[in-house]
C-alpha cells in the first residue's frame, strides 16, 4: 500500500478505499490506483485474511459529503495531514489500519456494513457531525473514539483542538500589534470548531475593548483556495462603504485566509502593508502562499497520538468512564501580519 500510494501520489487511505471498492475515491483516482496495482502485480488481501494476519485492526471511519468533509476528504490538506499521522502511529504500534468512507445519505446502510465487519476499535472523524449523530454511532460502535470535535455531555472518547485558545491567541496577537479596526471572516458552514473559535476571538476583542462592526463580519465557503468571487465582492462593498477598512482580518481556517489574501490582492491591497491576515490550522499550504501565512498551529500529530493511545488503552482495560482530550495550539508568526506604528491611522 505504501508503494502504491507513492506511485499514485495519494495517501494509503485512498489506496485502501480503491482496492477494497469503497466509496470516497474519485473515479479517476480509483482507476489510476487499480491500473498501477495491475501493472506492478500488487494484489489486495481479502478482509478475512487481513484480520487473521493481524487481529489488532483499527478502523478510521469517515462520513463524506457531510458539511466540510468532501468525498475525496483525504485530499483536503487538514485531513490529509491528520490521516498521515494516524497511519504513522498505527505503524509504530503494530496495528493494521482500515479505512471506511460512508456517504452521509447512505448512513443506515453504511453503518450496518461497518457493524458486520467488526474491528478492534474505531476512530471516527467527527468534524462535521452533530451530537445526535455521534451519539447514534456510539450506540452502535462501543468504544468509539471521536476525532476533531467534542460534545461534553456525551459519554464518548473525544480528541479535539483547543479551538477557543487558538482563536484567543490570534485575537490577542492582533490587538497586541496595534490593530483596532479588525474584520472577521467566518465559514458559512457552522460546526463546533468554528463556534469555539468565534467565542475565543470575540473574548480577546472584548478584553482589548475592540468592537468589530457588523459590516466587518463576513462569511464565505470554508474549503476553496481560489480567490472566491463572493468574498471579493463582499470586500469590495466594504471598501466602497466609506467606513474605515479593517487593518487586519482573522479567518476561521487557513482555506479562508488564503482566499482572503488573493481577494484582497486583486482589490489592490498589499499584504501585510495595507491589511494583515491571520488564519487557523497551519496546513502545509500556509507556507506556499505569498506572503507566507501567520496562523494558529494545530498539533495534528499529537491529536493522532492521543487517538491511537486511547485505542491502545482500550485493548488492555475496559472503563465505564470516557476520556476527553483537548490539545492546545501555538501561534505561528509569518509574513502576512505586521505591527502598526502608534501613529498609524486605526
Amino acid at each position: 500500500m505504501e508503494e502504491l500510494a507513492r506511485l499514485a501520489g495519494v495517501s494509503k487511505g485512498a489506496v485502501s478505499l480503491a482496492l477494497n471498492g469503497k466509496p470516497g475515491v474519485g473515479p479517476e483516482t480509483r482507476g489510476r490506483i487499480l491500473r498501477l496495482a495491475e501493472t506492478y502485480g500488487y494484489t489486495g488481501r481479502g478482509k478475512a485474511a487481513a484480520a487473521e494476519a493481524n487481529p489488532t485492526t483499527l478502523r478510521f471511519l469517515v462520513f463524506t459529503n457531510a458539511g466540510l468533509v468532501h468525498q475525496e476528504y483525504y485530499q483536503q490538506p487538514f485531513f490529509r495531514e491528520l490521516i498521515h499521522h494516524i497511519e504513522e502511529r498505527c505503524r509504530m504500534g503494530g496495528y493494521s489500519l482500515m479505512f471506511s468512507a460512508i456517504e452521509e445519505k447512505h448512513y443506515e446502510q453504511g453503518i450496518q456494513s461497518v457493524m458486520e465487519e467488526p474491528t478492534s476499535g474505531v476512530i471516527l472523524l467527527g468534524t462535521s457531525l452533530d451530537a445526535a449523530r455521534i451519539a447514534n454511532i456510539a450506540d452502535k460502535l462501543p468504544g468509539l473514539i471521536v476525532l476533531d470535535t467534542c460534545f461534553d455531555a456525551l459519554p464518548v472518547h473525544f480528541v479535539e483542538i483547543n479551538n477557543y485558545m487558538g482563536a484567543y491567541q490570534a485575537g490577542t496577537y492582533l490587538t497586541g500589534h496595534g490593530h483596532r479596526s479588525i474584520g472577521y471572516i467566518a465559514s458559512e458552514e457552522r460546526i463546533h470548531n468554528f463556534g469555539e473559535r468565534q467565542r475565543g476571538f470575540m473574548d480577546a476583542m472584548a478584553e482589548a475593548q475592540v468592537e468589530i462592526p457588523r459590516s466587518s463580519l463576513l462569511a464565505v465557503p470554508p474549503t476553496l483556495f481560489s480567490s472566491q468571487g463572493p468574498l471579493r465582492d463582499k470586500l469590495q462593498r466594504l471598501k466602497d462603504s466609506g467606513q474605515p477598512f479593517p487593518t487586519a482580518f482573522f479567518c476561521e481556517c487557513d482555506y479562508i485566509a488564503i482566499s482572503a489574501i488573493k481577494a484582497l490582492s486583486e482589490l489592490g491591497f498589499s499584504i501585510p502593508e495595507d491589511v494583515s491576515v491571520i488564519g487557523f490550522d497551519n496546513i502545509n499550504e500556509s507556507q506556499i502562499v505569498t506572503p507566507e501565512l501567520t496562523t494558529v498551529h494545530v498539533e495534528k500529530e499529537q491529536m493522532a497520538a492521543w487517538a491511537v493511545e486511547l485505542f491502545t488503552a482500550s485493548l488492555h482495560r475496559q472503563s465505564a468512564v470516557s476520556t476527553k482530550v483537548k490539545v492546545d495550539t501555538l501561534l505561528i508568526e509569518r509574513a502576512s501580519c505586521r505591527r502598526l506604528e502608534p501613529s498609524a491611522d486605526q
